[in-house]
């Protein structure tokens, strides 16, 4: 069996690449940090594999955090703290999982590579 961990970033940022890539990090170690850690241990058994995949907007961001939770995933939602190029409280990315692959393509396969 193959694990993985997709994170979703909103395209209409327009996010500088440095702050893009910092925001997924966080996103990463945040789903990491409240995956439970058997999942962790399998995950990093394979090398942590990990996806970014983009959206357009807030709205579809959204839309993804809460299928991955129907579906019973961790996911992790980060909201920007307002210290640099946008406003605190701007909900950023989502990182789903690490979990089993097929479960986390279930949700996140149709979206396009970042």
């Amino acid at each position: 069996m193959s694990y993985k961990q997709v994170i979703i970033i909103r395209q209409d940022l327009q996010l500088p690449k440095g702050k893009a890539c910092v925001q997924v990090a966080h996103a990463s170690v945040e789903a990491t940090l409240k995956s439970d850690s058997k999942m962790v241990k399998k995950w990093r058994s394979e090398g942590m594999a990990k996806i970014v995949v983009k959206v357009k907007d807030e709205k579809e961001l959204l839309k993804y955090i809460q299928l991955a939770k129907d579906q019973g995933l961790t996911a992790a939602l980060i909201t920007d703290a307002g210290k640099t190029v946008i406003a605190a409280g701007t909900k950023t990315c989502v990182a789903i999982g690490p979990d089993e692959e097929k479960k986390v393509d279930f949700v996140t396969g149709s979206l396009p590579l970042f």
